[in-house]
């Protein structure tokens, strides 16, 4: 008897992590039937047993004025996933991460079926809107964490039981490593990545001011190459608009692990990204604009409950790496954090012994597979 899994991601980080994990429920279900909004990795992974209803690009909206543009199309995918949910009659559905989307979902599930609901990867509502932990509590059936702190901030805090189940983006890049271990050499050529993140408004308020301070570096590191990082789902034509000026930089399109596989350093929105440079051992500087400065400075220190905006320098609980975000924002900060982690900077070993602690308290475990293992057993 097949079992029916429905699965809801909105976002590139989301698809990638949802099709680990459809891979490892495959693994421990051989009878498996999947049905999902995400992306191509997931329908990858669901080949020959599953069904893309709406693709991720489709859904994933930034900041109050494009989703107040885009609302009537985000209200259309909601009445389309309820509906098709309810139509399909899934055995469970998982959610992964995207909480505004994924907890309107859940509640309506809660309030007209008795499907088991699965969260996989919680949202942050550590750093904010921490009123959802009511939500969680009341629709969904089990929490799967990837972060450590995470389970205490549940269970002592909330006194919501969660499983951390191991962080996936360690696994990926555990795997990865292993799988090029024998053709990976060291590169005699300085590399700079820049990972501007994910959506377009974050590329347009980021990419020009990396461009701008690596460009400007002294020329005291040898011969350099400048590499873009760039994200799924967004046009090569769209960087162009910003890199028509700079013929020297390269922008690679769904090798970002080859690219930090070999990699100096790295330029790097907040987000997964920050995550992934760290387990390649890559020095970083997390740089993330935002507007206005000083009003956002403000709500960070006297708003948001948490002290870091990085994964890296949250999960260590300490600053690894610099973040500049709101009034640390500059083209000259971004310059001088980067010369300091550069070979021979005054920065660069204290980082990457700061990433060993970092590896250490992610530890081990193969999240997808510990979360595919518990969702099966329960259904059965």
């Amino acid at each position: 008897m097949s079992v029916k899994y429905y699965l809801i991601a909105g976002e590139a980080s989301g698809d990638l992590h949802a099709s680990h994990l459809m891979t490892s429920l495959r693994r421990v279900d051989a009878h498996a039937e999947f049905r999902f909004f995400g992306g191509d990795n997931m329908a990858a992974a669901a080949q020959g047993c599953g069904t893309l209803v709406k693709h991720y690009r489709e859904m994933a909206y930034m900041g109050f004025i494009p989703v107040l543009r885009h609302l009537p199309t985000i209200m259309r995918n909601m009445r389309l996933c309820r509906e098709d949910i309810m139509s399909w009659q899934p055995d469970c559905v998982i959610f992964v991460d995207y909480a505004s989307f994924n907890l309107r979902i859940a509640k309506y599930l809660r309030q007209n079926s008795r499907l088991k609901l699965y969260y996989y990867i919680s949202p942050k509502i550590w750093a904010w809107k921490e009123w959802r932990i009511k939500n969680f509590k009341r629709d969904i059936d089990e929490m799967f964490c990837i972060l450590p702190f995470e389970k205490d901030f549940f269970e002592t805090k909330h006194h919501y039981p969660v499983h951390y189940v191991g962080n996936p983006t360690m696994a990926e890049v555990r795997d990865y490593l292993a799988l090029q271990h024998s053709s990976l050499q060291p590169s005699p050529i300085t590399t700079i990545a820049l990972l501007a993140g994910s959506r377009r408004q974050e590329i347009k308020e980021n990419l020009p001011a990396m461009i701008d301070a690596v460009t400007s570096l002294p020329l005291e590191w040898g011969e350099m190459e400048i590499v873009v990082a760039g994200a799924p789902g967004i046009e090569k034509d769209y960087y162009d608009t910003f890199l028509r000026d700079h013929p020297q930089i390269e922008i690679v399109f769904g090798r970002t692990y080859d690219l930090l596989s070999r990699a100096t350093a790295a330029l790097v929105t907040s987000g997964t990204a920050t995550l992934e440079t760290c387990c390649f051992n890559v020095p970083q500087v997390v740089c993330y604009h935002t507007s206005p400065a000083r009003l956002t400075r403000w709500a960070f220190d006297h708003i948001l409950s948490c002290k870091y905006i990085s994964l890296v320098n949250l999960i260590a609980d300490r600053e690894v790496v610099p973040e500049l975000f709101a009034d640390r924002f500059s083209v000259d900060n971004i310059r001088r954090c980067l010369a300091d982690i550069l070979p021979g900077g005054k920065a660069r070993m204290a980082m990457l012994k700061g990433y060993e602690e970092v590896h250490r308290r992610l530890g081990n475990d193969n999240a997808p597979d510990n979360a595919a293992a518990i969702i099966y057993k329960q259904l059965q």
